[in-house]
């Protein structure tokens, strides 16, 4: 980046810098005294989550509150007694009583009276979920203790926290809001009388931040707790602790399918209550039974579901070349050693053309046919893996003469992004003679019941997110699911009636399935849930999650852990950042609480709003299945700035304009836009405002807080600050381009994305919102932004070997400009990070005092002229003596030190080969007797093998220090990068 030599731009930056410190230095002192005099350096944020607060008592006699106690506690009894005896109340007691948990009532509240903890396992339909809750709470009031009762019921979803409390305050004869309400993100119900609250698991670790020994509270229920969620394995950690100090709360951990041993172990014994489930009986078909009853036929051809990549296939004709998959993988010795020869020869040849991969669009409408002519009334609930498949299926079965009459046919979706008002649908029982089919993800599998279900179609598969830890990638792929889930889906079917499941995979691939699902923290990026124990005080990361029911990787830990530093949310000890502690009262990603944080104080807040909303709920842009161009080019006409972020903005600015003629639906139709998406964004809008409000940083006049807010290169500089270290490299080519990242070398970019269509982009870097690895790894949402972007508003900044070098992320990304460019920017850089951190401490300091500095900074990004570019390999290696030995070469340089493309050794391989024109190394690991590993590197029809080590990232590592070692070993000094470069190309051309 050697664009900036002074001229007319420089000069004017220069000037508005200089009368930026002449400024300061007049004022510093006063301004010193106003930045530190609201410091919020303990951490003490506003975070009421309205969860039984219990106000300071006056200065009133013990006595008199306690008169005042028991007297609302007799009303409440009163009450219920009324509610018990009358009509209504006594039918509801009766339909109650008949219901599996009601039987096990004594025996419950026995088990509650003499422990502190207690876990329950009830199968699917016994009432545990309704009826536990009300069990305590009607105890403590027929006790004349309801007044000081106070009940928190956690569940892993919103949708089940609405309508499990809307039906407790049913069976109660009262109105929600009453003695039961609910909370949950963005909506809430509860009233100064409410004694049972039920809300999601993140409402609950909310609280907890602004009070750690829930006073007031005297019973927690964990519902659910076998789909090990996060944020479940988290508050058992934490309430686990809480015990020992709260002799007197009352812990209830429950479970539709539990390993309950496992959890009661870890509560020191606790003991155990089993219920049985009241289910009718479920015919159970596998796909071996389903194909000999039906006399379907599979072929290789009409298992392709009609969308994505397999859609491609069906048009083109020809398989996609790709590596087996890991679904086939899993199941593949299962099919293998499998015997089908008690079935029809027909039914042998479908199973021998059955592809795992496939949902098979099909076969599911076949049934579904079959079951709507042939079938008893009941409601049909199939289970899918995501939001693709299910409106893919959707519209594929709307297109069907049967399926898609809506006099005959009630279709409707059920997933985790959907408005409450949809998902509530699901829910209501339809017309006489018109069947319901439910498309749901694994959402409906225990968190929900729908009452009327008695057929069940199961995909086998749900969407579950891994994390490589190695690679430090998320992977989103398609799992199979464990016995578990397929029971619990089974269940489903005979609720109200003996049902049906169609299991649409063999029996012998249901029993290769593991038992139970892998807990979320052992298979996702840690990051948000470090902050949290950073927020809540619990001490050291490592130390707290090695604590866990089941405990994360280590190397999973360091990762989250270095993020958060390189972000500025810790400290080199591992401490909250006055931004750390800002980003704790963000219920979001760190990242986009960052990127919210800076468009505040940087008053170009509404359209980073609009970001940060819309990088939190599903892409508002649809591609339907038979309109893709038109999609498409509706798409087109938001972008042209190389954004996705920036293409959104303009996308609900427009649609935000509809909206005031009440056109907003008319606009996203024409537009392909979901209305449910920008209704949700604008709610979330609404949020992030109310909490900047409640954490300080913005008042009631927003005006001034979009002074900037039509400065577009501001507001890149702002993605950027925000999405940084997610940034990949713009390598240009002759007739397109190629994206690389540090850890995965070439990387692709979503088809959807607005710049996926571009043959050229004009900036030498992407800042992008996540990275996952389908087969390859793909960046999702990203931004063009340019050097001076990531100058000012990326890592941290250190000075290179050289006067005209800097360098960020330990030397992967560098910068060579004349010397005193470097330390204008090393200047303005160490002022702007001085700004944004004295505006965290006093959210309401002006910003009058540092208009030159902005104004400078707004001019650098605005009149960068692009022509940076991904520097490696100017660092200046020691030379050493030593000679080469090819077997096992002596070491010439230090496996550590810095060299080209930054620290890591791999990074370093991998430059060398990519720039004289190779393909990135390959690395296979073997774990070794001794539980060591050992790495061999192969690159240019080479192996190289490293060292053991005791994981495999640091035998891959090694593995490539002894290739670098090789290399380095034929040339050093200053020139050997260079002739690296040619030896290499020289030797490519050779072998070619």
């Amino acid at each position: 980046m050697i664009w900036m030599k002074g001229g007319p731009r420089g000069k004017r930056v220069g000037a508005y810098f200089e009368e930026y410190l002449s400024q300061m230095s007049r004022v510093n002192k006063s301004f010193s005294d106003l930045s530190f005099a609201r410091s919020s350096s303990d951490g003490s944020f506003g975070t009421d989550e309205g969860l039984f607060e219990q106000p300071e008592q006056l200065a009133s006699s013990k006595t008199v509150v306690e008169k005042i106690v028991r007297r609302i506690s007799l009303q409440m009894r009163d009450q219920q007694q009324a509610w018990q005896e009358s009509p209504e109340g006594r039918r509801m007691l009766e339909f109650r009583s008949n219901l599996p948990a009601y039987k096990e009532k004594e025996a419950i509240l026995s088990a509650i009276s003499k422990n502190q903890v207690i876990i329950i396992s009830g199968e699917t339909g016994c009432g545990k979920t309704t009826q536990i809750p009300q069990f305590i709470l009607e105890s403590e009031i027929e006790s004349v203790h309801g007044a000081a009762c106070n009940i928190i019921c956690t569940q892993p979803r919103r949708i089940s926290a609405m309508s499990v409390s809307e039906r407790v305050a049913f069976e109660r004869g009262e109105k929600l809001g009453e003695s039961v309400g609910y909370r949950v993100r963005l909506e809430g119900m509860k009233g100064r009388d409410t004694h049972l609250l039920f809300c999601t698991t993140g409402i609950l670790l909310r609280r907890l931040l602004a009070d750690r020994n829930l006073k007031g509270v005297t019973h927690v229920i964990v519902d659910e707790i076998h789909e090990r969620g996060m944020n479940e394995d988290f508050l058992l950690i934490i309430l686990k602790d809480l015990l020992p100090h709260r002799p007197k709360l009352k812990l209830i951990l429950m479970s539709a399918t539990l390993d309950a041993e496992l959890f009661s172990l870890y509560f020191n014994g606790a003991p155990i209550v089993n219920i049985p489930g009241l289910t009718h009986p479920v015919r159970t078909l596998f796909l071996e039974n389903i194909l000999e009853m039906t006399g379907y036929r599979l072929t290789p051809c009409n298992q392709v579901d009609d969308y994505g990549q397999e859609r491609s296939w069906k048009m083109n004709k020809q398989a996609p070349r790709k590596r087996k998959s890991q679904i086939a993988s899993a199941v593949e010795d299962a099919i293998r050693s499998a015997d089908f020869k008690d079935y029809s020869l027909q039914t042998q040849e479908s199973l021998s053309c059955w592809n795992p991969d496939c949902f098979g669009f099909n076969l599911i409408e076949y049934i579904l046919c079959n079951i709507c002519e042939n079938e008893r009334p009941g409601a049909v609930l199939v289970f899918m893996t995501g939001w693709d498949d299910i409106s893919s299926l959707k519209e594929k079965l709307q297109a069907h003469a049967v399926l898609g009459d809506s006099k005959r046919v009630l279709l409707l979706a059920c997933h985790g992004s959907m408005a409450s008002s949809e998902q509530k649908l699901i829910f209501e029982e339809p017309e006489y003679g018109v069947r319901k089919i439910v498309l749901a993800t694994n959402i409906a599998e225990t968190s929900i019941t729908i009452n009327d279900v008695v057929f069940v179609l199961d995909c086998g598969k749900a969407k579950e997110t891994s994390y490589d830890a190695l690679n430090n990638t998320p992977c989103l792929l398609p799992t199979w699911i464990s016995k578990a889930s397929a029971r619990q889906r089974r269940g489903r079917a005979g609720r109200v009636q003996p049902g049906e499941c169609y299991h649409l995979y063999p029996r012998c691939v249901y029993d290769a399935f593991a038992e139970y699902q892998l807990p979320e923290i052992l298979r996702t990026p840690l990051q948000s849930l470090c902050l949290q124990i950073k927020s809540l005080r619990l001490g050291s990361i490592s130390d707290f999650l090695s604590r866990a029911l089941q405990s994360p990787e280590i190397l999973a830990v360091q990762n989250a852990v270095e993020y958060l530093k390189i972000i500025g949310a810790l400290d080199e000890n591992e401490n909250l950042t006055i931004l750390g502690r800002y980003l704790t009262m963000l219920p979001m990603e760190p990242k986009l609480g960052k990127m919210l944080i800076l468009g505040a104080i940087f008053n170009c807040l509404d359209p980073i709003l609009t970001v940060v909303a819309g990088l939190s709920v599903r892409d508002p842009f649809l591609t339907p299945l038979d309109k893709k161009d038109l999609a498409e080019a509706a798409k087109s006409q938001f972008s042209g700035a190389y954004s996705d972020h920036l293409a959104l903005v303009r996308a609900y600015e427009g649609w935000k304009d509809a909206e005031v003629d009440l056109g907003g639906y008319d606009y996203c139709w024409k537009n392909f836009l979901s209305f449910q998406s920008m209704k949700a964004i604008d709610a979330l809008r609404r949020e992030f405002i109310g909490l900047l409000t409640d954490i300080g940083l913005v008042d009631s006049n927003t005006t001034s807080y979009n002074t900037w807010s039509y400065d577009v290169n501001l507001i890149r500089g702002i993605i950027c600050y925000g999405l940084y270290p997610g940034i990949c490299s713009v390598v240009h080519n002759e007739k397109s381009f190629a994206l690389k990242t540090m850890e995965d070398g070439q990387v692709l970019l979503y088809l959807n994305s607005v710049n996926a269509r571009e043959t050229q982009i004009p900036y030498p870097w992407l800042v992008f919102n996540e990275k996952i690895k389908v087969n390859s790894v793909f960046l999702r949402d990203s931004t063009a932004v340019s050097d001076s972007m990531v100058l000012l508003f990326g890592g941290n900044l250190s000075k290179g070997d050289a006067d005209n070098h800097l360098k960020m992320l330990g030397g992967y990304l560098e910068f060579f400009m004349e010397p005193t460019v470097v330390d204008m920017y090393q200047s303005i850089r160490r002022e702007l990070d001085d700004f944004i951190q004295s505006k965290l401490l006093s959210p309401r300091m002006s910003i009058h005092s540092y208009h030159n500095l902005l104004s400078a900074v707004r001019l650098l990004i605005s009149n960068d002229t692009c022509e940076g570019r991904f520097v490696f390999g100017r660092q200046v290696l020691k030379s050493s003596k030593t000679s080469v030995v090819a077997s096992h070469p002596a070491s010439l340089v230090s496996r550590t030190d810095s060299g080209p493309g930054g620290d890591n050794s791999k990074s370093q391989l991998q430059t060398l080969l990519t720039r004289a024109g190779y393909a990135p190394p390959v690395y296979k690991t073997k774990q070794l007797k001794n539980n060591q590993f050992r790495a061999t590197v192969e690159f240019n029809g080479m192996q190289i093998m490293g060292q053991p080590c005791n994981n495999k990232k640091s035998a891959e590592k090694d593995a490539a220090a002894e290739a670098l070692q090789w290399l380095m070993g034929k040339q050093s000094g200053c020139e050997y990068v260079n002739h690296m470069s040619m030896l290499l190309k020289k030797s490519k051309k050779d072998h070619n």
